[in-house]
C-alpha cells in the first residue's frame, strides 16, 4: 500500500484534526479472568510494512494495553497490498473462532488503485456482515481517498466508513493515519508508510478508541 505525496499535502492543507474518542475502561476483575483476543485485520498499515514484527501497529498496541494492565493479545492479520475484496476473501479463516474483537482497516489500496467506491463499500459491508454473523465485535478504522483521484471520487469514497459504522452499529476511528500522514519524520523513506515512531503515534492516538472498544467487549461478556 503506497500513499502518494498528494495525500499528505491534502491533509496538511485541509487542517484535518480528529477528536479523541471516549474511553471506557475494562474492569480489572474481568481483565484478570480472561485474556481478550483481538485481531488486527488490514493491509500494509496493519501488517507493518518494512518494520520488524515488534514494531508493527498490532505489536505496539498490545504492549501499550498490557502496560495499562490489560490482559490482551492482538494478533496481526495484516497483508500488504490487500484491497477490501482481498480482505473479504480471507476474512473467515484469518479471524479464528474464539476471537473477541476485530480491528478492521481496509480500503486504502482500493482508493489508490481507483477501485469503484461502490465496490469497496460492498466488500466492506459483506466483511462486516460476516463478522456480525459470527458474533464478533468490530472497531472500524477509517481511511481517506487521495485527492489526485478527484473530488467526485473522494465524495463517493470518504463517507463509506461512517455509513457502514452506523449501519452495523460499530465504533469508528475516523482516520487510521491520524497524527502521522502530515508529520515529517514519522514515515519511512517512501514518505507513505509509518516508521516505528509513526506507529507509536498511531497507537497513542487510537488507544482511547481501542480501550473504549474493550469496554464494549466487556459489556457483551457479562
Amino acid at each position: 500500500m503506497r500513499f502518494k505525496a498528494s495525500l499528505l499535502h491534502f491533509i496538511v492543507m485541509s487542517g484535518l484534526t480528529l477528536g479523541a474518542i471516549g474511553v471506557s475502561g475494562v474492569s480489572g476483575a474481568w481483565a484478570q479472568d480472561k485474556t481478550v483476543q483481538l485481531v488486527g485485520f488490514g493491509d500494509s498499515l496493519m501488517a507493518g510494512y518494512q518494520l520488524a514484527p515488534t514494531e508493527s501497529y498490532t505489536a505496539k498496541l498490545e504492549a501499550a494495553l498490557k502496560a495499562k494492565g490489560r490482559a490482551v493479545v492482538v494478533t496481526n492479520a495484516g497483508v500488504s497490498g490487500d484491497t477490501s475484496t482481498g480482505g473479504l476473501s480471507r476474512i473467515d479463516w484469518s479471524v479464528p473462532d474464539g476471537t473477541d474483537g476485530v480491528i478492521l482497516e481496509l480500503g486504502a489500496n482500493d482508493a489508490l488503485r481507483g477501485i469503484s467506491p461502490e465496490q469497496t463499500e460492498k466488500s466492506l459491508d459483506t466483511t462486516l456482515a460476516r463478522l456480525k454473523e459470527r458474533g464478533i465485535p468490530v472497531l472500524l478504522m477509517g481511511m481517506l481517498a487521495p485527492p489526485n483521484m478527484g473530488a467526485d471520487y473522494a465524495a463517493r469514497f470518504n463517507p463509506i466508513y461512517k455509513r457502514l459504522a452506523e449501519k452495523y452499529g460499530v465504533p469508528l476511528y475516523p482516520f487510521f493515519l491520524d497524527g502521522v500522514a502530515s508529520v515529517a519524520g514519522l514515515q519511512l523513506e517512501d514518505g507513505m508508510h509509518p516508521n516505528p515512531k509513526g506507529v507509536d503515534m498511531m497507537v497513542e492516538r487510537s488507544l482511547p478508541a481501542v480501550e473504549s472498544f474493550l469496554g464494549d467487549i466487556e459489556k457483551r461478556a457479562k
